[in-house]
């Protein structure tokens, strides 16, 4: 009784008399998510603060967003009762709550003029990262929805289906201070995972931009118009002369430079679109996707800073949700048109899969390579079918811009399967089923197939919700080990560093992307001028890596956290460049934090299943996704698929028997070691003896000796005497059946050499090859994981 009173997970449970439920005991009420710690001290209920549901506000600038009337009144109250009596509207402050109450006209006029005074924070729960609470400015706005900006819904990973946020009124000057000056959505342009610009036009607001920058293939051959500047553009487009997409020569394309010697011949949406840009960004003559466009974004952050990129993400979005109204993009079934090679792309594939089921039903194929045909012959008949679908869509149709301006999730994919043909479906292992659903969503699927492609809408919504829980606690576990890291000096003094070179694969980065943000640990200079690119502990950046780059330098040193020498946190120096605020990071930075939440917050999006490639000839399961990033950071002993290491150098022998396979590694060297004897000296050995260690071969009136220095045979001929010592050093390695071997009969390997397909174990690497390659190793491993999903983090986080 006592033992279940303080401690009742046992699992040999005392549940209560009657209810089935079990006993809650002492440290049930302090551990875990729902204890005294994480409840009640760790996450307080706050005062001046409200949640609702929340819709666009188009009209909004960046750093603004609209706070419903009521939920204002409320958060505000305090401030608007001192307001009311200090104006002489109340008395005392009872008075004050009864004019509120009652909603008289006055409380609005207080109302606005006490908003000013404070931002607001905004949240949305999963907080994943430190752009999940930003502040804005309120405006007073009817109804019970908050107003958001489209451009910062990228950062808190809101849509508008329902979606709820929570308000937050800063109360003490410092609160609000520090509001303004670091919490501003104007001031949080950049994502600390990778330094890349976050708010970026996204949806309707790319299509916009597209269309307004197209070109129509048709009106090629028509002869341009010939305009002074974008003024008389935009003046003969609202007349009507003109529309987006008719051609012309326009002079003078820029505001406050001289003109271009040579007239830019354009299109007049690409007038009205690089109107809106500063000069320096001018001119863009191309048609511009959602990547063209954050690229853009980015440039301009670099080259004219935070408030212009405020300004002009703010008139892209504007200009995009009007020319994306203009555009009337509409779809319809018509729209899609189902390519005329279709048929005969099914009916070829068809006959070669009979041929190879013939070839297996006789015994020519086994099981797995007949799959493994069929899988391949399938998907490429889906590639096929998808290409004749993207060719046959006209580029001016509305499905076609949809799909290439970016604004739609996944590209081609969906039209793919509009239109083309579904192809093969996983089933809830994993396993793809050699089955191809041959229909499109346009024809219908047959009940079969229909039945089939269940499988893979419910396992994705498995999937899901178990990924999220998976992910948060990784997140959390990554937060418990960094959290003391912070920058806490300007400089180590440390000479070390890792070398960034060319040959490294890190998830298939660039050399000059792995440079950029980084603090040259030793000078860099060109190979063949020898002049210095980069001196000793100044930072690279983007300039500085494209010389680099284009210099040819082969390998880098730069300073690292991974070499830091400071006892506690990290010097300014080994961290280099703040990705969310670019400039050298600033002293007092909580980096450990930002790394973890940088690793954590993308995990959700990696995939959670390892996969089954349905027994295909590819060796065991390969664990991919988030398993695989927890495995690295825990570094288990026994990683899954786990491959040996050669502990020693030497020659690979495979050893075959019936059942199975062994690699034996056969480390030997001879060495020789003469001696002439001088004449008076009496030797101790004979032809053929074998001798050991230090033993005496020859000696001198007893006094002085001659020691071997290993031992081994000895071959005397005439007074030399040599030494012929042998070492040999043997390792055996079991190699599963289905592994795939890496190295061949006779072949010399170095210690360290990956012997069979797999992954590695940490331990084995770092006992093997030391610290520096398993750090390297982890680096890469992880980098893989989330580069394979298209999420790009700097490997400064996991170095940190």
């Amino acid at each position: 009784a006592v033992d279940s009173l303080i401690d009742n997970s046992q699992r040999g449970k005392a549940l209560s008399r009657r209810g089935r439920r079990e006993l809650k005991s002492l440290s049930d009420m302090l551990k875990g998510k729902k204890g005294r710690f994480r409840r009640n001290l760790l996450g307080k209920r706050v005062d001046y603060s409200g949640r609702s549901v929340i819709v666009v506000g188009p009209k909004l600038k960046l750093d603004q967003c609209g706070l419903p009337k009521t939920l204002a009144l409320e958060l505000y109250r305090p401030f608007v009762i001192h307001k009311l009596v200090e104006y002489n509207y109340a008395s005392n402050v009872k008075a004050a709550k009864r004019i509120i109450e009652r909603e008289r006209p006055e409380v609005w006029e207080v109302l606005e003029e006490v908003i000013q005074d404070r931002p607001v924070l905004l949240n949305r729960a999963p907080t994943l990262h430190r752009l999940g609470v930003q502040a804005f400015e309120p405006i007073l706005v009817e109804g019970n929805a908050i107003e958001i900006h489209p451009l910062v819904c990228a950062a808190f990973n809101v849509d508008f289906d329902g979606d709820q946020m929570a308000v937050h009124v800063p109360l003490s000057q410092k609160a609000i201070e520090e509001s303004r000056t670091l919490m501003l959505a104007t001031r949080n342009l950049l994502k600390p995972a990778d330094g890349r610009p976050i708010v970026g036009p996204t949806k309707d607001m790319c299509l916009g931009v597209y269309y307004l920058m197209m070109e129509d293939p048709a009106r090629a051959d028509e002869k341009p118009r010939l305009f002074v500047d974008f003024d008389e553009v935009e003046l003969a487009y609202t007349l009507g002369y003109v529309d987006l997409h008719t051609p012309v020569i326009v002079a003078q394309i820029y505001e406050s430079q001289r003109a271009p010697k040579k007239p830019m011949t354009t299109t007049v949406g690409r007038c009205l679109f690089n109107q809106i840009l500063p000069d320096k960004l001018r001119f863009i003559n191309r048609v511009m996707d959602k990547g063209a466009l954050q690229e853009m974004v980015g440039v301009c952050y670099r080259e004219l800073g935070m408030e212009e990129t405020t300004l002009l993400v703010d008139r892209i979005k504007d200009i995009g949700f009007t020319y994306a109204t203009r555009s009337g993009t509409t779809i319809a079934i018509s729209d899609l048109v189902i390519p005329n090679e279709k048929e005969a792309i099914l009916s070829e594939t068809d006959k070669v899969a009979n041929e190879v089921e013939r070839q297996y039903r006789r015994g020519l194929l086994t099981e797995e390579e007949q799959y493994a045909r069929t899988i391949e012959l399938w998907s490429h008949a889906r590639e096929q079918v998808s290409d004749a679908v993207s060719r046959s869509l006209s580029p001016t149709s509305s499905v076609s811009i949809m799909a290439r301006s970016g604004a739609s999730k996944g590209g081609f994919g969906p039209i793919a399967q509009l239109a083309g043909m579904r192809g093969l479906m996983a089933d809830p292992s994993g396993r793809i089923i050699p089955m191809p659903i041959r229909s499109n969503l346009r024809e219908g699927l047959s009940a079969l197939e229909y039945f089939i492609s269940t499988h893979g809408s419910r396992k994705g919504l498995a999937d899901t919700a178990m990924r999220t829980a998976d992910a948060g606690y990784l997140t959390r576990r990554l937060v418990d080990v960094v959290q003391d890291v912070i920058i806490n000096a300007k400089d180590c003094g440390t000479s070390a560093g890792t070398l960034v070179s060319i040959s490294d694969d890190i998830g298939g980065q660039s050399m000059a992307e792995r440079l950029v943000g980084r603090v040259a640990a030793k000078r860099v200079t060109a190979p063949k001028s020898k002049k210095v690119l980069v001196g000793r502990n100044k930072e690279i950046d983007e300039e500085a890596a494209a010389a680099i780059d284009k210099a040819g330098v082969e390998e880098v040193l730069v300073r690292s956290p991974m070499t830091c020498q400071m006892r506690q946190g990290i010097c300014v120096m080994c961290y280099g460049r703040d990705l969310g605020r670019r400039g050298l990071v600033s002293i007092g930075s909580a980096v450990g934090i930002i790394a973890a939440q940088s690793i954590g917050e993308p995990g959700t999006q990696l995939t959670l299943r390892t996969f089954h490639t349905g027994g295909v000839a590819a060796g065991s399961d390969i664990t991919v996704g988030l398993p695989r990033v927890e495995e690295l950071f825990e570094a288990r002993k026994k990683p899954k698929g786990e491959a040996p290491l050669a502990d020693v150098g030497g020659v690979v022998h495979i050893i075959r028997s019936d059942d199975q396979r062994r690699i034996v590694i056969v480390d030997s060297e001879i060495q020789r070691f003469k001696h002439e004897i001088k004449a008076g000296w009496k030797i101790l050995v004979e032809d053929g003896d074998t001798i050991k260690a230090n033993a005496a071969i020859a000696s001198w009136r007893k006094q002085k000796e001659i020691k071997a220095e290993k031992g081994g045979r000895i071959i005397l001929k005439g007074r030399k005497v040599t030494i012929v010592h042998e070492r040999r050093d043997e390792r055996e390695y079991d190699v599963p059946t289905s592994g795939r071997l890496l190295v061949d009969e006779g072949q010399r390997v170095e210690p360290g050499t990956q012997l069979i397909d797999g992954v590695l174990n940490l331990h084995d690497i770092l006992r093997v090859l030391g610290r520096e390659a398993a750090e390297h190793y982890m680096l890469s491993e992880v980098q893989k994981v989330y580069r394979s999903q298209g999420v790009n983090i700097n490997d400064k986080h996991l170095e940190v």
